[in-house]
């Protein structure tokens, strides 16, 4: 049990402990950023954020990568940039970028000039066009790959390209 070294006062005899101050300005809202590992080492002021409340329908272009945890409804145009769908991040959209990380749901088409990358608890549905993909164990795709070398973007893709392959996960059959 806790006794109080002076009896009868209301205040404490030793002051508080000073606590460090918080940093003002931007360093603030920079370390409020939420890491993440399939975010990678972009410094946190060349990355935009979509928290998970927000919803946006619409076009979404820029020249910065953009890490999605809410619902983005319509075209993400961000090349030379990273598009980062988060655990809680629910896409339906066709995503052009040089990098697309996959940790939610996506619906939509895909073209990265890099790579696309789906983790082992993201979804993907729909066409994907880049020079590397990457799809982990546990992952969820259904659509078609186009692997293309570097510097050899066509817009529009040919559907029935020969490099195109369609995959599906063992056990999705209705």
């Amino acid at each position: 049990m806790w006794k109080p070294n002076q009896t009868g006062s209301s205040t404490p005899s030793t002051p508080e402990p000073v606590r460090p101050a918080t940093p003002t300005g931007g360093a603030t809202f920079e370390a409020a950023r939420p890491a993440s590992s399939a975010a990678g080492a972009i410094p946190a002021g060349e990355q935009a954020t979509i928290g998970k409340s927000l919803v946006i329908k619409g076009e979404l272009s820029g020249s910065e990568s953009l890490y999605i945890d809410g619902k983005v409804e319509g075209t993400i145009t961000l090349p030379g940039n990273r598009v980062t769908v988060g655990r809680n991040g629910q896409v339906a959209a066709n995503i052009s970028a040089r990098e697309i990380v996959v940790l939610g749901k996506v619906r939509g088409n895909c073209q990265a000039s890099d790579r696309v990358d789906i983790r082992s608890e993201g979804s993907l549905t729909g066409d994907v066009i880049a020079a590397r993909i990457s799809i982990e164990d546990g992952a969820f795709f259904k659509g078609g790959i186009d692997i293309r070398k570097p510097g050899s973007e066509v817009k529009g893709g040919a559907a029935g390209a020969p490099t195109q392959a369609t995959l599906e996960p063992a056990g999705t059959e209705a």
